[in-house]
């Protein structure tokens, strides 16, 4: 049996592995030295140090706990909440103004935080009891919470797109850049889509006995200063890296900083919020990294087993067509989304897949979107999405799993549509020169 074969069984190992429960970074670490020591030459084993401090010395990825500290930070500061109220009240009178209020504000926490569990979670716990009693229907209310809490998937700053600029070893700054385009044509898409439904099915979207759009100036007034300290805290992160004044590393420097400030100001810092935030960090952020030395362990066995060149050939003799390889990517990304974590995925598969991708010449920053949308796209998908567990840990008794499944379907097509537009168009949204 040839090494390049081993590489694949090693690949389908852990794969299987990691879906029978094992923990992931272990799994990837552990299995492939045993594989090392069993098949390859002691000598490879040398290699894995430097190869470890690489990854230790690399400022790209001091990114990741900023921005998880500066997510769950927010997440205590109770703005959610206070943008939520400003934004219903101000679209009371508009059939489905509950519902884009919730996806405006899931927006605004999305490129604030990052966090799908954080967002989804807090945008369940104060908009979905007040969107039932309402009267929204739980299918549609539920598909709302979810579809906006899954945007920190794909707008900047997300973890997501900070994780694979280090594995497509592409600049994190102009993956940014590429879906900033992207993520706000879905949001655009979210609202029109409710505003339709709520215009042709007018059931749907009940108004309480005499609601009215209110467009005083004195609510204006306060809707916006409830946003103004996330817009500022977002147009300083997102906006220094985009400008090129900061790296993602200090741009999340500066956010971390800024989030403690925001929690100050609505008077939650204490110190039992600042030991709770430190706690969730670190068990995050060593979680990534174990998996992430884990996951250089593989890719360090599976290339010196010559597992990327055997695939680079394999492809080339099955002259299969770049876009027929890109959809077959797509498909498993998606379908192993049902059942591992974005972070697993990110590692075990994409420096799987990306010798191949450069091989076909593909721009790298066009696959880091669709990876991104895709994988978005799969934290919503039944039976095993993400958001929906999250969603359902916190919602009423009287919501059920079924209401989740249907409601998300919508925009779950809305997603597939805007992943077809990102691989057919890029260029309309900036993602491809």
């Amino acid at each position: 049996m040839s090494l390049a074969v081993l590489a694949l069984i090693l690949f389908v190992s852990i794969f299987l592995l990691v879906l029978y429960g094992y923990p992931v970074a272990f799994t990837l670490g552990g299995l492939s030295l045993i594989y090392a020591f069993c098949f390859l030459d002691a000598a490879v084993l040398t290699l894995l140090p430097n190869r470890v401090m690489g990854v230790m010395e690399n400022s790209v990825l001091l990114a990741v706990p900023l921005f998880i500290f500066m997510g769950i930070m927010l997440e205590k500061s109770g703005l959610a909440e206070r943008m939520l109220n400003s934004m219903a009240s101000l679209f009371g009178g508009v059939r489905g103004g509950m519902a884009v209020s919730v996806i405006i504000v899931g927006a605004l926490l999305a490129a604030s935080t990052g966090i799908v569990g954080a967002t989804v979670i807090t945008m369940g716990l104060i908009s979905l009891p007040p969107m039932l009693r309402q009267g929204y229907p739980p299918t549609v209310a539920t598909g709302v919470i979810a579809a906006s809490g899954t945007l920190g998937q794909i707008i900047p700053p997300s973890v997501v797109l900070v994780l694979l600029g280090s594995v497509l070893q592409v600049s994190v700054g102009s993956l940014f850049r590429a879906a900033l385009y992207p993520s706000l044509l879905l949001v655009g898409a979210y609202v029109v889509y409710i505003l339709a439904l709520g215009y042709l099915r007018p059931r749907v979207f009940p108004l309480p006995e005499g609601a009215r759009a209110r467009w005083d100036k004195e609510l204006w007034i306060k809707a916006l200063q409830s946003l103004l300290l996330p817009l500022l805290l977002i147009i300083a992160v997102l906006g220094s890296i985009l400008a090129g004044v900061a790296s993602p590393t200090e741009a999340a420097g500066v956010g971390a900083a800024g989030a403690v400030l925001l929690t100050a100001t609505q008077g939650r810092l204490d110190w039992s919020v600042t030991k709770l935030v430190c706690r969730d960090t670190t068990h995050l952020t060593s979680m990534v990294f174990m998996i992430l030395l884990g996951a250089t362990t593989f890719s360090l066995v599976f290339r010196e087993l010559g597992g990327d060149r055997f695939l680079v050939s394999l492809i080339e003799r099955s002259d299969l067509p770049e876009y027929q390889f890109l959809a077959l990517v797509m498909v498993v990304v998606f379908i192993a989304g049902f059942f591992i974590d974005f972070i697993e995925i990110v590692f075990i598969i994409v420096p799987v897949v990306t010798p191949v991708f450069v091989a076909y010449g593909t721009d790298l920053i066009w696959l880091g979107i669709l990876l991104g949308i895709n994988l978005q796209t799969s934290f919503l998908s039944p039976p095993f999405g993400f958001a929906l567990f999250y969603l359902k840990g916190v919602a009423p008794p009287e919501v059920t799993t079924a209401h989740l499944y249907r409601g998300i379907i919508p925009f779950l097509i809305i997603q597939v549509l805007l992943l077809a537009v990102v691989v057919f168009y890029p260029e309309w949204l900036g993602v491809r020169g």
